[in-house]
């Protein structure tokens, strides 16, 4: 498969996932896993956003080591697309306007300057996708 067909596959089955799983690496190095709601922006394969708490351990993770991964699941076809990159905290302003949302102030009574509230970029650097009982890695 040509690489712009793995990344459109890749990309499909990033859009049929209903959320995203991110890792981090705790301080003694073993990798931590958890569920997010999907990516609330996206640029093809290349960076990912998302939001969460600023007091997250996630957080605290990604300041001490930036190394991270993701991964989108289609369960229907049992489909996987597995990214590996870095995460960056954003706190600047201008990003936590844009990826803001109605509804966020749940999550974040202080509305877009909340200090809980901060933005998570990823930036893959490799991808590896699994399909029809075979995976294939690709660089971004």
């Amino acid at each position: 498969m040509m690489a712009r067909d793995l990344s459109k596959a890749a990309l499909a089955v990033i859009e049929k996932s209903g959320r995203a799983f991110i890792a981090s690496v705790d301080d003694e190095g073993f990798p931590n896993l958890k569920a997010m709601l999907r990516p609330r922006e996206h640029d093809g394969l290349n960076s990912f956003f998302f939001t969460t708490n600023t007091s997250s351990l996630r957080v605290r993770h990604y300041l001490q080591n930036p190394k991270a991964s993701l991964y989108f699941f289609d369960g229907r076809f049992y489909r996987g697309v597995l990214l590996v990159g870095t995460m960056e905290v954003l706190q600047d302003q201008e990003t936590k306007n844009r990826i803001w949302r109605d509804g966020d102030d749940r999550y974040y009574p202080g509305g877009a300057t909340d200090p809980d509230y901060c933005v998570l970029r990823f930036t893959a650097k490799k991808c590896r996708m699994y399909e029809n009982f075979h995976s294939v890695d690709f660089e971004i």
